[in-house]
Parts: structure tokens; sequence; C-alpha cells
């Protein structure tokens, strides 16, 4: 009996002792994981229209490494930017604040000087904060990234600089107990279309999506855009490869971006949802579920506060617009926002053309503020006066525009837009068919113009006077005529 007593309490207390450590291990992780913030890894593409891309149904590209780091990844089928041009959506992402409030609304503008951004949130935490390839946002002071050498910088060289993944991997291999947030901006597939082996897409075999014209030029030019799109493919294999090899490949959160939509006509520089609609994927081993989507509505802005959180600080400690989705990442939430937001001032890139809009994820508003204005956007279709063409599709498009009822009813889609646009984006994804002001739609557009002017008055956005010539003069030195309300 004696024997059997004592065997009963050494077997107590063993488990006495086992649930004592487990309690203590369980503790331990917990504190590890919290001690432990993750490394950052955001590569961005440069103007790639995310539903050209396979994982988002694209049916032309080869994209070998993105559909791996896709099928380990988090796909946000619903991930959106503010404005369709690479230095408002580049300031928006590293600042966390919609273009109103960073101050670039702009292209080739400058953000306000009281702007902070990725190095001043994360290095406070203990993070290495770094750029490689493509800066394009000022002033340096609220950018202050360290610089990385190793990836062109100039997005227009012809042809693209090699890159060197030799300073990417001191960087992230630099100290052993230092995390690092390191963003590669890659210039692929940004025009002009010149890296790659165009051999591989054939022009005549080619699916054209339905909102380019099917001339002979836009398919020659949309195979060699096809062909950036797999040498850009490639260098994301490449770093992928460089971060396996440090051995911090499972303590990484890696994020990929498309950025804005391509230089095609309705992509880049329009508020529909080619241009603003982006690609987001986001590995992160343990931690966040491989091979699985989401349809949480996400933008840019929440970017930034995301990562402040997962590094451990508080994203309230900054004067975000956006928020974190932290949750969406880790499974515990599978809804994240309401409203993605978008503005486009075309000045300097055309004439003005101020234009807004708002999307639930469903359905896109567009209000165009300058409805009786002729849309014209320089760089796609004009001349730079010497004889040559910037984009030479753009000439076939209105030359074809005679013969072809589609391809009119494309260059009037372009040029020539109504007040209001309204479309089913979840059944009409390139937003071909409008819907604005019919009576069965009454109350969902009604309930989106007033969220968007909301949004609007919330930013102090004045609408048609953002769109100016000495607005855009003011930003770019960074004396900026339009505040936001606080």
């Amino acid at each position: 009996m004696f024997a059997v007593q004592m065997l009963g309490n050494f077997h107590r207390g063993l488990s006495f002792f086992a649930l004592l450590v487990a309690a203590f291990v369980f503790d331990g992780s917990e504190r590890l994981a919290a001690n432990e913030p993750p490394n950052i890894l955001i590569i961005m593409a440069d103007d790639c229209t995310y539903s050209d891309l396979p994982m988002y149904g694209g049916e032309n590209a080869k994209t070998p490494n993105l559909d791996r780091l896709a099928a380990q990844s988090l796909v946000f089928n619903r991930a959106y930017l503010s404005e369709a041009m690479c230095q408002p959506c580049r300031a928006e992402l590293y600042s966390g604040q919609y273009p109103m409030r960073n101050g670039c609304a702009w292209n080739h503008s400058s953000s306000r000087p009281t702007t902070t951004s990725l190095p001043q949130h994360l290095e406070p935490l203990g993070y290495r904060v770094g750029l490689a390839g493509k800066v394009h946002v000022l002033p340096p002071k609220a950018f202050p990234f360290e610089s990385v050498a190793g990836f062109d910088k100039n997005c227009v060289r012809n042809p693209t600089t090699a890159h060197d993944l030799s300073g990417v991997s001191e960087f992230i291999s630099r100290e052993k107990q230092e995390p690092f947030c390191l963003v590669v901006a890659l210039v692929e597939p940004h025009v002009p279309w010149v890296m790659g082996d165009p051999s591989q897409y054939p022009p005549a075999k080619l699916k054209l999506p339905p909102n380019l014209a099917d001339t002979e030029r836009t398919r020659d030019d949309y195979s060699r855009y096809l062909a950036e799109i797999t040498y850009m493919d490639s260098q994301i294999g490449d770093l992928l490869q460089v971060l396996e090899a440090s051995g911090k490949a499972d303590d990484t959160l890696v994020l990929f971006t498309s950025e804005q939509g391509a230089q095609f006509p309705g992509c880049k520089w329009t508020n529909w949802d080619t241009g603003l609609h982006t690609a987001l994927v986001a590995r992160w081993p343990g931690k966040v579920s491989p091979g699985i989507r989401t349809d949480a509505l996400v933008q840019y802005a929440d970017v930034a506060p995301t990562l402040v959180e997962l590094a451990g600080g508080n994203p309230k400690d900054h004067q975000y617009d956006g928020t974190s989705f932290a949750g969406v990442l880790t499974g515990e939430s599978d809804e994240h926002r309401q409203f993605v937001y978008g503005v486009h001032n075309n000045i300097p890139e055309g004439p003005a053309y101020p234009t807004r809009t708002i999307s639930d994820g469903t359905f896109r508003l567009i209000e165009n503020l300058t409805p009786d204005a002729i849309y014209i956007e320089k760089h796609l279709m004009g001349s730079r006066g010497d004889g040559s063409l910037n984009n030479p599709y753009w000439a076939t498009w209105v030359w074809d525009s005679a013969e072809s009822p589609e391809t009119y009813n494309l260059v009037k889609r372009y040029t020539s837009r109504p007040a209001k646009e309204l479309y089913k984006t979840s059944d009409d994804p390139y937003e071909l068919t409008n819907l604005a002001d019919l009576p069965e739609y009454s109350a969902i557009q009604n309930r989106l113009e007033t969220e968007l002017e909301r949004w609007m008055n919330e930013q102090g956005d004045p609408g048609i006077a953002q769109d100016t010539k000495e607005a855009h003069q003011a930003a770019k030195k960074g004396k900026h005529l339009y505040f936001p309300k606080d």
C-alpha cells in the first residue's frame, strides 16, 4: 500500500512538474516571440498591373518564383494604393499617410518636410532600415533610408543595369542580433520594355485584357512588357535565394507588391481598378498560414502601422491614416477596412484632370471633377517633339478607331469621361460597364458619394483647386497650399 501511495505521489509529482515545465516553456516562447520581432523584406515591382500576374488570373506571364512565393504566403485579393503614380504611392507606403496628409499628391513633387516614414518608425524599435533600387521619394530627411547598393535606381535606363546581390547580402547578414527592414524597389516592368526575352511571348498568341485595344503594335508592346515581368520574376527569385542563404528566411516577413498598373491606357495614372489595385502577398513561416487568400480590404497606408505593430511598437505613436492589419496576417481576422480611397492629380503629367474614387471592394465610384475637359497623359499619348512617339501603341489605337467600334470606345473611355462612374468591380474587373445613375444602384451610389465626400473633407482635399500648376510647384518646394484636418 505504501509503495502504491508513493508511486501515486511520484506520478502526481511528475504531472505537476510536467505542467510547470510546460507552463514555463509556453511562457518563455511567448516572451521569445515578443522579444524577437520579424525581419522585414519588402519587394516592389514598378508599374505592374496586378491582374497580369498568374497569381491574380493573368493568362500570359510566366512567373515561377512569384507563383512559388504565393503558394507559401497569404495572398491579398483586395489590396489598393491611393494614387496610381510611382512617387505618391511610395510616399503612402513608407509614411502610412494618404497623399494629402504626407503632401505627395502629384508625381514629381515632395512630401511635407514634417513627414516621417519607416526609418523613423522602426529604428527606435531596434531595426536597421534600408532601401535598394528606385528611391523616388522626397525630401530625403522625411525618408532617411540607408542606401543599399546593387539594384538600378533609374527606372527609364535602357537597358537596366544588371543587379548585384552583394549589397543586399551584406545588409541582411550584417548584424545577427539586430532585425532589419529592407525595401528592394525594382525598376521592372516600368517602360522602356527592354529587359527579358520577348520571344517567349509571340504577339499573335497573346490574350489581351479587354481594356486594351487589339492592334499589332499593342500586341508587340504587351509581349515586351510580359518579358519584363518574367525578368522581374527572376530578380525576385535571386533575392529570395540570398535571404535563404543568410539563414534568416524563417524569421523574415516577406512582402511582395506590384505597385500601380502598367503604362497602358486605363491602368497607371487612372482611378480605375487596373490602376489602383495592387498585388500583395505575405510570407512569414510559422506565423502566416501559407497557400491561402483573403478578401480583407487593405491599402498601402495600412502597411507602416502593421509593420510597427509586428515590430513591437504602438501604431498610435504615429500620425497614420492607415491602421494595422496584423490580425489578418496571423489569421485572427478576415476583415480590415470598409473602404479604400483614391485620387489623381494630372499635373505635371498633362493638363489638369482631378479625379477621386472610393471602393468597398465590390463597387467602385469615380468622380471626375472636370468632366467637360479632355483627359491627356503626355507620356502615354504624346510625342517628344523629335518625330518619335513615347508610346507608339496609342497612335495605333487612334488610327484603328475609325474602323473598329471596340477600339473607338476604348479611346473615348480614356479621353472623355462622365462626371460619375459606378462599377460593380467584383463582376466587371476591368470596369467597362458604367452603372452610375441607374435607379437600382442609387442607394449604393449615394452611400459611396457620402463617404467619399467625408474622406475628402477629412483630408482637407479641395478637389479641383488641388490639381493646378501653382499647387504642384508649391509642393515641389515643400510649401504645400492645402492641409488635412487634424
